[in-house]
């Protein structure tokens, strides 16, 4: 049995998802099939989100191009008379109800319950269009499979839990083919909860630790692992072969390739994870698994743009100790922020955080209560993993450097963008 995700640049039309009916077409084992949103509708549905919450009637507006999108794509798919419109009804009614209520005090909550949508939507349309096709398949709504705390944005799956539904679910005694979401779960009882943004990765990851996959595939818009996005750099190259360890960092220092907890339930039981080209699913891609020899790298180039550096001091200026230390992670675990670098003196903390506008305001006056707080938005950060100092002056150049880091393996830089 084999687990293949497909992410949302994958099925960001009609033709994309023609595509990936035609790869699974040419597979003949057991398969389970992981779908995000469809291209930047998890963005589309965050605006909602944030309209929603905050009572702005624009997120009619939201809703209304969101439902138009989604359409676009089903008429090019399906004639007119499919059940297919009656599944999408199903899910857009129950949002736009949703969306009539009273919201709650609570922003992660409603996060997850509206965020979700992108991928019911998306699983529906694959589900149905290889329906079509001729490719017998099962829809799953992963919500009842893989049971999750109540950490909503960020849930912590029950292993136990979800392994006992995963197997009384997925038995392939009556299909060999399911679809199913990735990026999203369900508690107890019956909240939804999300994974982390990009978190389909980490679906699949889990399912294949679960159900014991023989490997993993992650079909993305590049040819595997690149030293650097073929976007920005020119001269970025293919990774064929990677250790579970460096799959680690890269996924840590941003490289958007792979998910940060995508690796340790296939690391767990050494199942190979495959990324390939959805363009070019002939070509060889990466394997990322576990390898006796060390390999030779090149220089890796991470970028992780639309950043927010801030320089905290406390106001009695006292020292930077563990006890501040404690209390600042504290604040950034309350509002579920991740350190993407950090930097202190004697009476100065400075880190870098991806921009989360819908909580910015909040976070800084919560602390501001206790430290001056300078900041600069909309900064971007340069991570390069097996630098040389030829590697830096060729990206950084004489750009003004705000902070620098460097490690044995790793330098980062943070920089006006």
């Amino acid at each position: 049995m084999k687990i293949f995700k497909f992410g949302g640049a994958s099925v960001k039309d009609a033709e994309g998802v023609r595509n990936l009916a035609s790869i699974i077409q040419e597979q003949r084992e057991n398969l389970i099939v992981v779908v995000s949103a469809m291209g930047k509708t998890t963005n589309h549905l965050e605006v909602l989100c944030n309209a929603y919450f905050h009572k702005d009637p624009q997120l009619w507006v939201v809703l209304n191009e969101l439902k138009k999108y989604h359409q676009e794509i089903v008429n090019q798919l399906f004639p007119i008379d499919d059940p297919v419109y009656r599944h999408m009804e199903k899910w857009f009614n129950a949002l736009q109800n949703m969306l009539s209520e009273e919201s709650s005090l609570c922003y992660d909550y409603e996060y997850d319950r509206i965020i979700c949508f992108g991928e019911l939507l998306s699983t529906t349309i694959v589900s149905d269009y290889l329906q079509t096709a001729g490719l017998k398949n099962q829809f799953i709504d992963i919500r009842k499979v893989l049971k999750s705390d109540q950490n909503y944005r960020n849930a912590n799956i029950d292993l136990t839990l979800s392994e006992k539904f995963c197997k009384e679910t997925f038995t392939f005694s009556a299909t060999s083919l399911y679809v199913t979401q990735g990026f999203i779960a369900g508690t107890k009882i019956n909240q939804t909860t999300t994974l982390g943004r990009e978190g389909s990765d980490y679906t699949a990851a889990l399912l294949a630790n679960l159900l014991d996959a023989e490997n993993v595939t992650i079909w993305k818009d590049v040819p595997g692992v690149m030293n650097a996005d073929p976007k920005e750099y020119a001269q970025a190259e293919v990774i064929h072969r990677m250790s579970y360890k460096e799959a680690i960092e890269l996924s840590h220092f941003g490289a958007k390739v792979i998910h940060p907890k995508t690796i340790k339930p296939i690391q767990n039981k050494q199942i190979p994870l495959y990324v390939k080209s959805f363009l070019f699913p002939g070509t060889e891609g990466t394997v990322i698994q576990e390898l006796e020899e060390r390999l030779s790298l090149p220089p890796i180039y991470i970028n992780k743009e639309n950043q927010l550096l801030l320089t905290l001091t406390p106001r009695d200026f006292s020292f930077i100790a563990e006890e501040k230390l404690s209390q600042i992670f504290g604040i950034l675990a309350k509002y579920k922020l991740k350190l993407n670098l950090m930097q202190n003196s004697a009476i100065s903390f400075s880190f870098c955080i991806d921009n989360h506008e819908a909580i910015l305001t909040d976070f800084i006056k919560e602390l501001q209560k206790e430290y001056e707080v300078l900041y600069n938005r909309d900064v971007k950060l340069i991570t390069i993993r097996h630098y040389t100092e030829n590697c830096i002056q060729e990206i950084i150049g004489r750009q003004p450097i705000l902070v620098e880091q460097r490690s044995r393996i790793t330098a980062q830089f943070v920089l006006h963008n």
